[in-house]
């Protein structure tokens, strides 16, 4: 019997072999098994143009947001209260920007930063829009407020007020002393009687010759409308002896219920070819446009001197108005009250006693001399009276 290397099981295996592979099995058992292999990227995902557009979309959502953010604070900033505390006045001149606005009401502390007020006035398609003046800004206005005020145009409103009465010089004077108006004066006045008495609002920088345009077309659509509408009898033939008139009338009286009659008087003496005898001209014969001193009374030797406006020795009228004539002035001259009477003098109390003749007016003359003569002598008892104390 050969021998072999191993020993039978009885099945006819060899038991070695089989120890050998349950042992290999074993171990096999031990090791961890592979996983699934991960699929292969495609060819598309590994494109460069596919990282492009990846790219680019997540840098606009990046924007996106930025802008959103950006857009919300710079909201924010733009309608929450401005820094000033105090109301305060900005003025924007013609045909400034939005940048130097800006600039403008940064430097005055009325807002916070400049380029939000340009970005959120261009974001409100108002870049067009805002006005020049000159504007009262409220304590702790935002940014759009200011630019709504800005658009509104309601700029801060001055006032000159010419009486009536004044000569051309004198209302030259005061528009060329009001300093809130800009530019020279005209080089030449304009006549005696052309401009008109009013209040004017205006704002700032409003330039000095515009005033005085509108002043003069103002004073002649009023007096074409009241010459339009004149009493036809009456005994002057033209506009400038209108004005004239009434310009006569105007320095006689400032009582407005007086000057119909006043201008009655002055028509009856033209009519029954009298001399005027209007104190009024002689003192614009003898001082012009500048007007008499206020402590400077009228002679009686004033009366005799002759001058193409004293109308004590120049028949008619004078050959120009005497000053600027306001509308109630007018208005008596063109229908002046139904009266025969010839004179008038002053009463002592601001206004007039009227007469229809001589004789009348001589008594009234008496008495108006009385009551200046007491006058004067109340005033000098009551300054004596004033040095006694003092003393």
């Amino acid at each position: 019997m050969t021998e072999s290397s191993g020993e039978s099981n009885g099945f006819g295996r060899n038991t070695g072999d089989e120890r050998a592979r349950a042992f290999k099995a074993a171990g096999q058992a031990l090791r961890p098994e592979a996983g699934t292999p991960p699929p292969r990227r495609s060819r598309r995902a590994r494109s460069q143009f596919v990282i492009f557009l990846n790219f680019v979309f997540s840098s606009l959502v990046f924007l996106v947001v930025l802008a959103g953010g950006a857009f919300y604070f710079g909201k924010r900033e733009f309608e929450r209260p401005g820094p000033s505390r105090t109301a305060e006045t900005v003025l924007i001149k013609p045909s400034t920007g939005v940048r130097e606005i800006s600039t403008i009401l940064e430097r005055e502390g009325l807002i916070s930063d400049a380029r939000v007020f340009q970005i959120g006035v261009r974001a409100h398609g108002a870049d067009g829009q805002l006005k020049a003046g000159e504007y009262e800004v409220k304590a702790g206005a935002s940014m759009y407020e200011i630019m709504e005020l800005l658009k509104s145009g309601r700029s801060v409103l001055y006032s000159l007020t010419i009486p009536e009465g004044l000569t051309v010089q004198q209302i030259f004077d005061r528009i060329r002393d009001t300093p809130e108006l800009a530019g020279d004066m005209p080089s030449e006045m304009p006549a005696e009687g052309a401009l008109a008495a009013d209040t004017l609002r205006f704002t700032r920088g409003m330039e000095r010759k515009a005033v005085v345009e509108k002043l003069k077309e103002d004073q002649q659509e009023l007096i074409d409308a009241i010459w339009e509408r004149r009493d036809p009898d009456l005994p002057i033939k033209d506009k400038n002896e209108f004005v004239t008139l009434a310009s006569i009338v105007e320095k006689e009286t400032g009582i407005a219920d007086e000057r119909p009659r006043v201008a009655a008087v002055f028509h009856n003496r033209l009519s029954r070819g009298m001399r005027l005898q209007s104190d009024p001209t002689i003192i614009y014969g003898l001082f012009g446009g500048q007007g008499k001193p206020a402590d400077r009374p009228i002679y009686r030797s004033d009366l005799d001197k002759k001058t193409p406006y004293n109308t004590y020795q120049i028949d008619g009228l004078p050959p120009t108005p005497i000053a600027n004539p306001g509308r109630a002035a007018l208005e008596a001259v063109a229908n002046p009250s139904k009266t025969e009477e010839l004179y008038f003098v002053a009463d002592g109390t601001g206004g007039h006693v009227f007469a229809k003749t001589l004789k009348e007016h001589n008594e009234n003359v008496a008495r108006w001399r009385a009551v200046e003569k007491q006058r004067r002598a109340d005033e000098a008892t009551a300054e004596k009276d004033a040095d006694s104390k003092a003393n």
